[in-house]
């Protein structure tokens, strides 16, 4: 868990901050969702399975949400880049965080696992 706790206080905010909320937010979204640190990077499980992961965008320098099952979603604020499974959903580090979109992605992405769409 330490490493995991020294990626987020590593960062320089405003993006720290960012995360530090961002990692609130999914968690409370379901009590089956754990955070674990896997290839560096923060990532965010429904019952073991990785659902979504905080990263920076290298070009954009934008910190955002990844989706690991994005494909599946048609919404205009997620992007695909050159992925062919994830989306991306970009965050502006120096705005306030749209709560309602991620809260309303986060809980699609657990219900592709709850419906069975995606294995768990």
């Amino acid at each position: 868990m330490k490493q995991l706790d020294d990626f987020y206080l590593k960062q320089e905010e405003p993006v720290k901050g960012m995360f530090l909320a961002l990692k609130e937010i999914i968690l409370k979204q379901d009590e089956d969702i754990s955070n674990v640190l896997k290839y560096g990077m923060p990532f965010f499980c429904y019952k073991g399975k990785m659902f979504c992961y905080l990263w920076i965008h290298k070009k954009l320098k934008q910190p955002y949400i990844g989706i690991v099952e994005g494909k599946h979603f048609e919404e205009p604020f997620l992007i695909q880049e050159n992925r062919s499974r994830m989306k991306v959903m970009m965050l502006n580090s120096n705005e306030d965080l749209p709560l309602k979109q991620i809260e309303m992605i986060i809980q699609k992405a657990i219900n592709l696992y709850k419906l069975g769409i995606v294995a768990v």
